[in-house]
């Protein structure tokens, strides 16, 4: 079969599942048409009773997805699709580039988790991840999870690290529908000397293991490329590795500039690198095999660019509000304030973009980083008195209102 063949196969079978959400007739045609073409990049896939395009949307046949059509597409929302929250700070681990570690805070307590996770749906959110430091250290997790309700979907982002099968069957049975297990070499002693932690390759392939022997969950493997990785043929042989695997998919980000270890051209990643793990992940996902989800490909200005404190939100581990897991900044502590004034707030100083906030802005953390992490309330309104913001990427110039104003003050 051409390239060109599956990629219409692809498409019509991510428009007949699509189709299943009634008032999806509803959205007009030439967002229907982006969205159609976006999906035909990925083939879906049955896990379970779900139908999954990749980990970073809802499985297309779920209450979530549904949510995501009526509220998001047809209502319009200006309140956020998506949301990750720390539910630890504590992890044995310790990786340089973490966007974790660093943050200091008591830690929140279950009850303003779970209220947490009612106000962000309240707000649009349907899809949440679930991170840390490390969630499964979270004595909590399986009440968390079933606090969310069957019409939002739930990813866990782990190292394995405390994982056992019966916690595992309980996520499973609470309504965990992805885990991304993170892995970033196929070799022991590389990936234990990156995280700083002896033993830290055994825990993720046992959860590996663990997760597909339930048969009910998509298991993802989530990786942190390198600069050196991408411009090699590592990158492509590590796909290779993770395929042998027999997980749902690679789950590809690239090494952020959120700490200051990372604040240097150095680590930052390039516009054509970008575009080169893109060419990898739609080269793979033509195999029909192993998924290859690549963040930047989501996230790119020819798709749905970067969301961060639009319709992305993250909540970490001590209460603090800010616009994604990569971008040290606050608006807020959830203990001080409601959440939704902290989200309307920060919205209107986030418009969605076409290219990674903290790629573009990440200089001027290092002028006004103070020692703290996050940055403070004050430090992060005078990095936005100066930060860039690009145009509406290609789904919110069609979809529009998603660009109030490329520097909003």
């Amino acid at each position: 079969m051409s390239n060109t063949e599956s990629h219409l196969k692809n498409t019509i079978a991510a428009m007949l599942a699509i189709l299943k959400t009634p008032r999806i007739a509803l959205v007009r045609p030439s967002v229907n048409l982006f969205l159609m073409r976006y999906m035909g990049k990925f083939r879906l896939k049955r896990v379970g009773g779900n139908l999954i395009l990749h980990s970073h949307l809802p499985p297309v046949n779920s209450k979530a997805f549904a949510r995501f059509v009526n509220e998001q597409l047809v209502g319009r929302s200006a309140g956020p699709s998506h949301a990750q929250i720390g539910l630890t700070s504590a992890c044995p681990q310790h990786c340089g580039c973490c966007y974790s570690r660093r943050r200091a805070g008591q830690p929140v307590d279950t009850e303003t988790i779970i209220k947490a996770i009612r106000d962000l749906k309240r707000l649009g959110v349907f899809w949440l991840g679930f991170t840390g430091g490390e969630p499964l250290l979270n004595r909590d997790i399986v009440r968390i999870t079933g606090s969310a309700g069957d019409d939002c979907a739930i990813k866990l982002f782990t190292t394995g690290c405390g994982l056992t099968r019966e916690l595992a069957a309980g996520l499973q049975r609470a309504g965990l529908y992805s885990v991304s297990v993170s892995l970033d070499h196929p070799e022991e002693a590389v990936h234990d000397q990156g995280r700083g932690y002896p033993g830290a390759y055994r825990a993720a392939r046992r959860a590996i293991d663990t997760f597909l022997d339930l048969g009910t969950v998509h298991v993802a493997v989530s990786t942190v490329l390198t600069r050196e990785m991408i411009n090699s043929s590592q990158a492509e042989d590590f796909l290779g590795f993770l395929e042998g695997l027999g997980i749902h998919e690679a789950w590809l980000s690239e090494v952020k500039p959120s700490v200051p270890a990372c604040w240097n051209r150095e680590a930052v990643i390039t516009e054509a690198e970008r575009l080169k793990l893109v060419d990898l992940q739609d080269r793979h996902n033509q195999k029909g095999k192993m998924t290859v989800n690549y963040l930047g490909h989501f996230e790119g200005r020819e798709h749905f660019g970067c969301n961060a404190g639009s319709k992305m939100v993250y909540v970490d581990a001590s209460g603090e509000v800010g616009p994604c897991v990569f971008t040290p900044m606050t608006f807020g502590n959830l203990r001080e304030r409601p959440l939704a004034e902290i989200v309307r707030e920060m919205r209107k100083r986030f418009p969605s973009g076409d290219s990674c906030f903290i790629n573009d802005n990440y200089e001027l953390l290092k002028r006004h980083h103070r020692g703290r992490m996050p940055l403070g309330r004050e430090e992060t309104l005078a990095i936005l008195k100066e930060a860039r913001f690009g145009p509406p990427a290609g789904f919110f110039q069609l979809h529009g209102k998603g660009d109030r104003g490329r520097r909003a003050r």
